[in-house]
């Protein structure tokens, strides 16, 4: 479903609901959801926290999150976990009004809440601090900058996940290799040959490790 789409569902049962002033809250809220998440997480950890969703027909939270505001699981748990963050450690963020102080993104705000719970230098989270609540630098940026010291992958798991990737990339290949008519029969059987030895060779590294 495009967004335009999704806008124009939850504009039309903002109207359709407007008896109920709150639940309309919640949908003008989600409608006005990419200039203003603060607005939408102070609405939804409210109604979570009030159970208001029962009365609106839900049989849980996270059903009525999906099937009215078009909000997925793991963009609510995002969504309130941020806003209960900084509520908690930095309130004055959440009164920023995004023009004299820019509002963090979110996702960043997501990822500081989890770097806060490992064990990080001093020196790297007030750094991360300052980039997501000082700059609103986004995600992307705050990822590529601070994934490593954060969030270390050790070389099992690094292992792993190469093995993985090549698997998935042999085993397409080889798929389409047997399916196509654009590379000659001798050169393709020749690819799969090798693609198989590759694949049996990944095989024999898993066992290795496990």
């Amino acid at each position: 479903m495009t967004e335009t789409k999704v806008v124009a569902q939850l504009a039309a049962a903002e109207e359709a609901h407007a008896h109920d002033p709150e639940r309309a809250e919640v949908l003008r809220c989600a409608r006005r959801f990419k200039s203003s998440w603060v607005e939408l997480a102070e609405s939804l950890t409210r109604v979570r926290r009030s159970g208001r969703w029962k009365g609106w027909g839900y049989d849980s939270f996270e059903t009525y999150a999906r099937r009215e505001l078009h909000l997925r699981p793991e963009t609510v748990e995002k969504l309130t976990g941020s806003y209960a963050f900084l509520a908690s450690a930095r309130p004055e963020v959440l009164r920023r009004d995004g023009l004299a102080a820019p509002i963090p993104n979110y996702q960043a705000v997501d990822f500081l809440r989890k770097a806060e719970a490992e064990k990080v230098s001093a020196d790297t989270l007030e750094s991360l601090r300052r980039r997501v609540l000082d700059e609103a630098a986004p995600l992307p940026a705050v990822s590529r900058e601070f994934r490593d010291a954060v969030f270390p992958v050790d070389e099992d798991q690094l292992h792993q996940r190469e093995v993985a990737g090549l698997r998935n990339v042999a085993t397409r290949l080889r798929q389409l290799l047997g399916e196509t008519r654009t590379v000659p029969r001798k050169l393709a059987a020749e690819v799969s040959d090798a693609l198989d030895d590759l694949l049996e060779a990944l095989a024999d590294r898993e066992e290795e490790a496990a």
